[in-house]
Parts: C-alpha cells; structure tokens; sequence
C-alpha cells in the first residue's frame, strides 16, 4: 500500500491577521513589530517613564492611536483601519482623556489584565478553494498544514472544501497569537494514536521565554499495515528582522527538533519524519550548507532530505519544466526552498515519488505575469487568487 505524505504552508484558510495580508511584506512588518515590542513590554513587573513611551509608540503604529490636529487620540474606527486593538479587562491601563493625550496609568503587569489583539480579515475565497483545489488534486493521506488558524478552521475546511477528504483534523494551538498554527489531516486509513506538544520548552538563550515560535507537535501514527510513523510538525522563525536577528532563534530551534527525533530513535522509533517549513533556504554558493538548520541538513545528521532523494523527482506534472527552480516558496530559487520533508533512513527506504506542486503558486507577489518556469491553474490570475506563497511538498511511501 502506498501512503503519501505532504507538507503545505497554506497561510490560513478562512481568516489572517491584516497585518500579516498585506499586498508586500514592508506594509505590516511595522504592525507585527510594535505588537511584538508591546507584548515584551507590557509583561514588564514595573514600567519606567521609557516603557510607558514605548508603549505609546507601540499602539500609534497599531493604529490604535491616531495623531489628530488635536494630537494623539484613540482611534474611533479600528475595525475599519487599525491593526489591532486593545482589551482591557481589569484594571486601568490606558487614560484617554477627551482634551489630552493619551497616558498609560498602570505601574505595571499586575495593576492590569488585557491584551492588544491583532485584527484578522477574510481570506480571499477565490484563493481558498484554490487551496482546496491543490491538496484534492495531490491527495496526500497525510498532510502537515502549517499557518492554520484553529483546529474548528481545518474542519470546515476538510468539510466544506474537500469533501470531507479527511477523517481527522488535529491541531494544537502554538505561541504564535497571530493564528498560524500547525495541523494535521489524516484519511480514514491512518490512526492517531497520540500527539504531543512542545510549546513549553524553554529558550536556553533567553531565560524566561519559549523556544519555538509556534511549536513543534509531535504525532504518532498507525498506519494501515500497523506500522507506526512518527511526525515533528514544524514552523521555525520567519526571516522577518522586526525583533532583530532571527538566525540564533532558529538555529536553537532546529537544535532542538534535532534532539527530540534523537529521542525518539533512542526510544526505538524507526519510521520518523521532520516536516514543515523551516524558513530557511541552503546556500545558494555551497547548496550542501544549510545556514540556521545544520542539526537537521547538516553532514553530522542521520536525516535524509527528500530533495536528495533518488526517486524525488521534483515533478507532479510532467509537463512542468521546474528542474531549474529548485525552492518552494515564490520565485522557488535554491535560496527560497523553505518547505521539507526529512526521512529517518528507515522511512527513506520506503519513498517511491516524490515532488513540489506548484500550480497553485503564482510566484512573486509582485508580479504581473504568471510564472514562466511551471505551470499554474488557468483560473489564477493574480497573486491575490494563488493557493498559497508556497508550494505542496509531498513524498510517496511504499508501506
């Protein structure tokens, strides 16, 4: 019996925060910034002066707070333009005085309990069932979906978009607050046993913070022939630098994937996979370094990339001409394969096929024309109506 085993970053289903739906990256990397510079100091046991200024200037560029004639004001319509906006459940932490700006009056974290939530929108429908339309016509059994939104989201979508395609859709929620999550769909031949989260492993290099930016579930599966496939679901940083270098973090996070698979072979499992997005290409002068995620791709790891495997074709549809786009994600350059499946030796016996489809990818999202190195949907137009910014990795497993 043949399984196939896939990985999809879908940059969620029905709803995405605004700041994270802009038409390029520079447009709301300043909102995720300020919200997460508010998180930081709004945690604080006591503000300073400084602080309660950094906070301040953190709601102006969520919009929150608007500069007026009159100066800073709250803003009257943040559901219309805002970024975000600010709960406040107990506690006073923000003064708006009708003649004075704004003032933050709390001392500290515990002289309040709120939070500053992003606004999210609706996912163009269009692109969601293009979506939908990828993972039908790739049919993997089993699928990582990295950014979903919620576990009820991967259900609406199993039952309204893919025709109820998947017996289960699991997910558990990560440190990510924005909605990108990382879930799972299984057909009826395959059983979740038991899944396991890692959202609170701490950050050696930061006391007091978590490791891993969404999380790393790891599920155990039984397979049709009763075999047990063991899956570390994974999305590591971004390389968006609003909070500074981001390389350290994921180099510490892949650090750690690498020792629970080491666990988990050290506990007898044979048949393990690391898959997901790993947001971070090789090299594109030396393609066998593989900055930030040498634990994993390294020449010390015991793991087999699926890119490098002998039957990974690389095609879905013959008729792509993709060999000289090697990536995953927009322009799928070297520099820009994200998206992996990493075997352990035993499971990289086992592969047949495999590939990236990319028909539901339109490239650049600034660009005009369609992709001129594959094929797309002829009903994708636009950036705006593409599946997703990356493309459906998947391998084939003779079980």
């Amino acid at each position: 019996m043949t399984i196939r085993l896939g990985t999809f970053n879908v940059e969620n289903l029905f709803a995405r925060a605004r700041a994270l739906a802009t038409e390029s990256w520079d447009e709301g990397r300043p909102a995720l910034a300020a919200f997460e510079a508010f998180n930081r100091v709004a945690a604080k046991p006591r503000y300073s002066a400084q602080d309660k200024a950094d906070l301040l200037a953190a709601l102006e560029t969520l919009r929150i707070l608007v500069r007026t004639p009159d100066g800073l004001r709250p803003n009257r319509r943040p559901f219309d333009d805002a970024w975000a906006v600010l709960r406040e459940n107990r506690g006073d932490f923000l003064v708006a005085p009708a003649d004075r700006e704004p003032r933050i009056e709390a001392s500290g974290r515990g002289d309040w309990i709120g939070w500053v939530e992003l606004l999210a929108e609706p996912v163009d429908e269009f692109g969601t069932r293009m979506t939908a339309r990828v993972i039908n016509d790739v049919a993997p059994d089993v699928l990582c979906v990295v950014e979903a939104e919620d576990r009820p989201s991967l259900v609406r979508f199993n039952e309204q978009l893919l025709g109820d395609r998947y017996r289960h859709a699991m997910l558990l929620d990560g440190n990510d607050p924005r909605g990108i999550d990382v879930g799972l769909f299984c057909t009826s031949a395959v059983e979740i046993r038991s899944v396991r989260g890692h959202v609170d492993v701490p950050d050696p290099a930061a006391p007091g913070r978590r490791l891993f930016s969404r999380d790393c579930p790891l599920y155990h599966l039984r397979l049709p022939g009763g075999e047990d496939l063991y899956l570390l679901l994974n999305h590591l940083k971004s390389q968006s630098f609003s909070s500074g270098n981001p390389d350290p973090l994921r180099t510490r996070q892949s650090t750690e994937v690498r020792a629970i698979y080491d666990r988990l072979r050290a506990e007898g499992a044979q048949l393990v996979a690391v898959l997901g997005d790993l947001n971070k290409g090789p090299d594109p002068d030396d393609p066998t370094r593989h900055p930030t995620l040498d634990a994993l791709l390294g020449p010390d790891s015991p793991l087999v990339d699926a890119y490098r495997h002998p039957k990974f074709s690389g095609l879905f549809d013959e008729r792509d001409v993709d060999r000289e786009r090697p990536g995953s994600f927009q322009s799928c350059s070297l520099r820009n394969r994200l998206d992996y499946i990493l075997l352990s030796p035993e499971l990289a016996e086992l592969v047949t096929d495999g590939g990236v489809f990319r028909k539901g990818l339109w490239g650049n999202p600034k660009n005009v024309n369609p992709p001129s190195r594959w094929s797309v949907y002829p009903e994708i137009t636009s950036s705006r109506h593409a599946a997703s910014d990356h493309a459906l990795v998947w391998v084939d497993l003779d079980l």
